[in-house]
């Protein structure tokens, strides 16, 4: 099958570790699969993540394919926040794969959920809070606006990041006019990447946003 485009993946891991999720299942449509490597929050705090981020898709779009990000969990975060943004401009991301990614560290329910065991507070180096300018950086829905196409996937029965993050955010982004494929589904956390439904998924996805195989 003809490369059709880079996919730097982003693991998860809560900021904290590497999940094991490598992205490989999506090579099956056509993407060269990059893993990406970051300093996780034990080593540097929020934005270094991003800094990380940006460098290692420098050297992964150098054959001069289209470039996607994508991840699971932490690491779907961290991609959105790529695709959001942009490496070097804001729009030289083709399209974001964001697999039960965590956006809002300040969402009620997250923080009902994640009491005590907060990632957000080992990314930014202390606890979440309204009005904190890191918190306000690392809030997902702050840079929404550049048009980058978003696949968001969720399991309805996440215990780990609420789905509703990705509900409310698929209107947040569709509102700013993004095009957006939105998959609530059946399970949990870290879902595989090649059950049939997800793959549909992302096959219409990257058919929207790449050219033809």
């Amino acid at each position: 099958m003809t490369e059709r485009a880079v996919l730097l993946w982003i693991h998860g891991g809560g900021w904290r570790g590497r999940a094991s999720e490598d992205g490989a299942a999506l090579a099956g449509h056509g993407l060269r699969v990059v893993q990406a490597r970051y300093r996780l929050a034990h080593e540097a705090h929020w934005p270094a993540q991003l800094a990380d981020i940006r460098e290692e898709a420098r050297r992964a779009r150098r054959d001069g394919r289209p470039l996607l990000v994508g991840g699971d969990s932490s690491g779907a975060t961290l991609a959105l926040q790529t695709g959001l943004r942009g490496i070097d401009r804001p729009d030289d991301v083709a399209g974001v794969l964001a697999y039960w990614p965590a956006v809002d560290p300040l969402d009620p329910e997250w923080v009902r959920l994640r009491a005590g065991d907060d990632p957000w507070a080992d990314l930014l180096g202390h606890p979440p809070a309204a009005g904190d300018p890191a918190t306000v950086d690392a809030t997902v829905g702050t840079h929404v606006g550049n048009g980058v196409p978003v696949l968001l996937v969720h399991g309805t029965a996440d215990r780990s990041v609420p789905v509703s993050q990705t509900v409310r955010f698929t209107g947040a982004l569709l509102a700013a006019g993004h095009p957006v494929h939105s998959w609530v589904t059946h399970g949990g956390h870290s879902l595989e990447l090649d059950r049939p439904d997800l793959r549909a998924v992302a096959a219409a996805f990257l058919d929207s946003v790449l050219p033809p195989g």
